[in-house]
Parts: C-alpha cells; sequence; structure tokens
C-alpha cells in the first residue's frame, strides 16, 4: 500500500511569474552535460542492453585509437590505452553500471558517471600511487562511455513526457532555453535571483520559476505531484485537494487576466498630459518576436545577441547564420528598430572556446567589450553580419560592459577596419547604424557626460549596473535582499546618466529589470526616460501605469527621492504617491 505523503509548502523567490501544475523530474548536471532521467521499470532491460552497446562501441574507439597510437607513438606510449580497454571489460565495474540501472531505474549515463564519481574517489582516497593512477584512467573510459552511450539511442530531454517541473541545484541559461522548449511548465532551483539570466529565460519563456529554495532537491522525488507559484515564491509538494482547486482557479484569474492586457495592444502609450514613452521589448530568442508584436512592443529594444551562441555551443555561429536571425528581426518589426547588443559572452556564460583561458572571477574578468576588443578575430564575424543586415533597416548596435571612453575609439577603429574589409569585397553593407552603450559599470555611469558625445545613444542596464555599485553578486540568494534598485546611490547615478544624455543630445533608455517593474514608472519617467525596453509581457502592464500618470506630476516625485538616505524610503514615498488618488480636472 502506497501512503500518501502530506502537503508540503517551501517558501523562495518568486522571479519568474505565473502557477504552474505538474509532476517533478529532478535533474543534475555536470560539465559533459550527465543528465538523470527516471526510468519506467519495464523500459530497465532495454536500457541495460543500450549500455552494452555503448561497452561495445567504446571498446571499438579505443581499440581503434590505441592502434593509431601505436603507429605514431610506439607501443610503450600506446599501452597506456590498455588499462582503460581492461576497465571497460571488468565485470565488477560493468555489474555495478547494470545494477544502478535496474534498482535505481535511471539512464545509463547517469548510472556511469555515478558509479564512476564512487570508485574515483575510492581510488584518490588511497596512499598507492598506482590507484590514484587507475582513478585517472577511470576517468578517461567514462568519458568514451558517455561520447558512446550519446551514439546510442541518446536519452532526449523531449522525453520528459507533458507537464513536467524541473527541480534542481542550478540551470545555466542554456539548459533553460532547450528545457523551455520542450514540455517543461515550471522551474524550482536552488540558487539564483531575480536578475539571474536563468530567470531572465524563464520570464521571456513564460515560464514560472522559483529561485532560492534551499534544499529543495533533498525534499523532492520523481514524479511528486507539484505546485509552483513563480508569482508569490512558493513550491507545494503534494498539493491537498483543496490547494489544487485553489491554484486551478487561480489559473483560470492569470489567463483572464492575459486576455485583458492584451486590450491595450492597440492604446497609444502616453502619459495623460499626452507626453509620447516607447515602450520596446527586450528578446534572448527569435520566437519571442511573435509576442513582442502581439503585446504592442514599438521595436526590439534589446537583442541579447550571446543567446545566439549559447544555442550553439561548443561551436560558434558563422557569419551566414548571424545574418539569417538579424534579419528575421529586423524584417519582423520593420520600419521600427533592432538594437542588438554585441555578444556579452562572459561571467557564467562563456565558454573555453572563446575565453581560451580560466578565470578566478569571470564576472569581473574578460567579458562583453573587453573579450570583444581582446579576440576580434570572433567578433569580426558578427560585426560582418550586423552591417550587412542593417541594409535598409534600422538596426543600433550596442556595446556592452563598456567602463571608459579608450574602448569606445577602440571599437570605431576595429569596425573601420570592417568596413574597408568589406568595401574590398563588394559587399553591400550600411555603415551608418546607430551605435551605443550599456551603461552597467560604475565608472562608465560616473563619467556618462564625457561618453555621451562619442555615441548615438545610451542603454542603461539596471541588472549589472546595481550588482557592480552594490557589492552584490545577482545570481546569490544569500544576499539578494542587498540587490536594491531604490538604493539612494543608484538613484544619483540614473539621475546623472540620464542628465549626461539628454545635455548631449543623444538618446537615453533603460534596458534593465527595473524598466519592466511599472512601480518604478513615475521614477524613471521624472528623470527623463522616454524609452523603457521590457520582457514582452511586461509591456501592458507598465503601459497602463504610463497611462495612468501625467508627467507634470513626477518632477516632484524625483526630487524628493533623491533627498532620501535609504531604499526603504523612496519605496514608501513611491507607494504613497501610487495610492494617493490624481486630482480632480
Amino acid at each position: 500500500m502506497t501512503l500518501k505523503r502530506q502537503p508540503q509548502i517551501i517558501e523562495g523567490l518568486g522571479v519568474s511569474p505565473g502557477v504552474a501544475i505538474g509532476r517533478a523530474v529532478c535533474i543534475e548536471s555536470r560539465p559533459q552535460e550527465v543528465y538523470r532521467f527516471p526510468l519506467l521499470e519495464i523500459t530497465a532491460d532495454a536500457e541495460v542492453h543500450r549500455f552494452q552497446q555503448a561497452v561495445a562501441q567504446a571498446v571499438t574507439e579505443l581499440t581503434t585509437t590505441r592502434h593509431k597510437a601505436s603507429k605514431k607513438l610506439g607501443n610503450e606510449l600506446a599501452a597506456i590505452f590498455d588499462a582503460q580497454s581492461l576497465l571497460l571489460t571488468d565485470s565488477s565495474f560493468l555489474n555495478r553500471v547494470e545494477e544502478r540501472i535496474r534498482e535505481e531505474r535511471v539512464n545509463a549515463e547517469w548510472a556511469v558517471h555515478k558509479i564512476a564519481e564512487e570508485l574515483t574517489a575510492r581510488f584518490e582516497s588511497l596512499d598507492d600511487k598506482r590507484f590514484r593512477e587507475r582513478g585517472e584512467d577511470l576517468r578517461d573510459v567514462t568519458r568514451y562511455l558517455l561520447r558512446a552511450l550519446q551514439g546510442v539511442a541518446h536519452h532526449e530531454l523531449s522525453e520528459l513526457g507533458p507537464d513536467v517541473i524541473i527541480v534542481a541545484h542550478d540551470l545555466t541559461p542554456s539548459e533553460a532555453v532547450r528545457l523551455g522548449r520542450q514540455h517543461v511548465v515550471a522551474f524550482a532551483i536552488e540558487t539564483g535571483g531575480q536578475t539571474s539570466h536563468t530567470t531572465i529565460i524563464a520570464r521571456d519563456l513564460n515560464i514560472p520559476l522559483v529561485a532560492g529554495l534551499t534544499g529543495v532537491t533533498g525534499l523532492v522525488t520523481d514524479d511528486d505531484p507539484v505546485i509552483v507559484d513563480g508569482t508569490d515564491g512558493l513550491v507545494l509538494l503534494h498539493p491537498s485537494t483543496g490547494q489544487l482547486t485553489d491554484y486551478q482557479d487561480l489559473q483560470q484569474q492569470l489567463s483572464e487576466r492575459e486576455r485583458e492586457l492584451l486590450e491595450t495592444e492597440p492604446l497609444p502609450c502616453v502619459t495623460k498630459d499626452e507626453i509620447s514613452v516607447e515602450l520596446m521589448a527586450n528578446i534572448d530568442l527569435p520566437e519571442e518576436i511573435h509576442d513582442a508584436i502581439r503585446f504592442g512592443a514599438c521595436g526590439i529594444g534589446l537583442y541579447r545577441s550571446e543567446f545566439l551562441y549559447i544555442e550553439k555551443t561548443p561551436h560558434l555561429p558563422s557569419e551566414e547564420e548571424h545574418l539569417v536571425i538579424y534579419r528575421q528581426l529586423l524584417d519582423a518589426v520593420h520600419p521600427q528598430p533592432v538594437v542588438i547588443r554585441t555578444f556579452d559572452l562572459g561571467g557564467r556564460k562563456l565558454a573555453r572556446e572563446v575565453m581560451e583561458t580560466e578565470e578566478d572571477n569571470p564576472v569581473l574578468g574578460l567579458r562583453g567589450i573587453r573579450l570583444t576588443l581582446a579576440r576580434p578575430q570572433i567578433f569580426r564575424t558578427q560585426l560582418r553580419a550586423l552591417y550587412r543586415a542593417a541594409v535598409d533597416r534600422d538596426l543600433w548596435i550596442l556595446l556592452p560592459m563598456v567602463s571608459n571612453l579608450e574602448e569606445v575609439r577602440q571599437f570605431k577603429r576595429f569596425a573601420a577596419k570592417i568596413h574597408a574589409e568589406m568595401e574590398r569585397e563588394g559587399i553591400e553593407f550600411n555603415r551608418d547604424c546607430k551605435l551605443g552603450i550599456m551603461i552597467e559599470v560604475p565608472s562608465a555611469a560616473l563619467v556618462a557626460d564625457v561618453l555621451a558625445p562619442e555615441v548615438d545613444f545610451f542603454s542603461i542596464g539596471t541588472n549589472d549596473l546595481i550588482q557592480y555599485a552594490l557589492a552584490v553578486d545577482r545570481n546569490n540568494e544569500h544576499v539578494s535582499y542587498l540587490y536594491r534598485p531604490l538604493h539612494p546611490g543608484i538613484l544619483r547615478m540614473l539621475h546623472f546618466v540620464i542628465d549626461s544624455a539628454n545635455q548631449a543630445g543623444i538618446d537615453v533608455g533603460m534596458c534593465g529589470e527595473m524598466a519592466g517593474d511599472r512601480h518604478y514608472a513615475p521614477l524613471l519617467l521624472g528623470m527623463g526616460l522616454r524609452r523603457l525596453s521590457v520582457t514582452p509581457r511586461a509591456i501592458p502592464e507598465v503601459k497602463t501605469q504610463i497611462r495612468n500618470l501625467a508627467l507634470a506630476d513626477l518632477e516632484g516625485v524625483v526630487d524628493k527621492c533623491l533627498t532620501m538616505s535609504t531604499a526603504d524610503e523612496v519605496e514608501g514615498c513611491l507607494e504613497t504617491f501610487l495610492e494617493t488618488p490624481a486630482p480632480a480636472g
């Protein structure tokens, strides 16, 4: 008899809104992308057979490798492969893997990974050098086996089935993209925060996500019934009948609310005193263009082009692959503009193929414009495609992570060389794209008045600007409470940047997550912003807020907020303003 589990509510951080009801699938991954898939009992024998096929394939591959090594290096050095071949015929190792598959009902990749991990740890704990070397051999054999398994009826994420809720310690942006395109309806993860890249992907794909769920992977097993409330930051395990009914009703209410918001699409984005505000869309994936148009975006205010790389990893996109995506974006919203940010590869988004080195602190390392200038052979491909795509279209090029004026001037020299190269080749291109920079590094914000005359526009990236200015890792759930967009220091920087742009006569907008929070609209408009770029689904809410504001009422609110000492004081001031009825007439 199966005992019914008691309902349990786990509190986390709601970072991508919405409600999802489904069944849990717990996944773990490693650098080799080894996933754990639960299997039905009746499929265990077939999985063991798949493993045996992979072993045979790995033995063949090793034998071929040894033969080649013998020819080039001689038998003595080629003999290093003999120990690995022996491991692949070692019944104690192979039997352990088969037992793990049957007893735990897991896929062969995961069983191989776990058995190898356990045995390697034992070898490394011994003083005998020969045993430690055997651990190295085992690691090599594991790589052969995993590679072979990927070619033998490899498990795909699509096998997870419908209404899946992924429970994991962490998810990379590329994992979130791949899972989000399958049957996954929600994510529940132990790490992450409001502005992590995985969170941004979840919002873009309209997938509820609760982060900061410390220890959740130890509380959930595969196929557990789960509810994820990404709005209130709750995960319900084994929900009661009443809880299930309540959340089904809430799902219906949210669907009705979205239909109401869609009615704002034909309405102009203007304040009550007829001041126009451009509401554009932030996108990462080409399929988001549909939502951008559906929700009434007046162009693409930020296309994060690094996600084109993340989808292709570990391979770099070709010039033609860049060109196809950029033209798709430009054609979809023509004649409105598209702002394309050059690769912001770096931090946790960087692969060794691009980096060519390891970094202890990659978030503060070689990323953004720094990487562009340090690896011109890579970014030359992207820039050629951008200038080609811009023919007869309104494309704006945006440089990330700029921290000083020389970087801008160095990039201009780099671009001029590419223009000359394309002219010699007789390729049609547009050299007159607008050039802008992200204001996301505090040093750039503090010299915005110096940078403004050198570029055509600013785009304020509040996600990183807040992170760097407040020394708060936006992916660290332990310090997420310190991430305060209304910190007086942040407000003063924003005010100076906007003033600097306006005085220089260049366009200035905001593309960070702060722009998509309707509660901040009075402050941002009052500071002088007239262009906001947000997640497509945030457009109706922000537009509705803007249409309820009168610009004449906002300058006083800004002046008051800029004199305040704490984020709590600023937040209270904004709440009071929004709750106070507007004067009649």
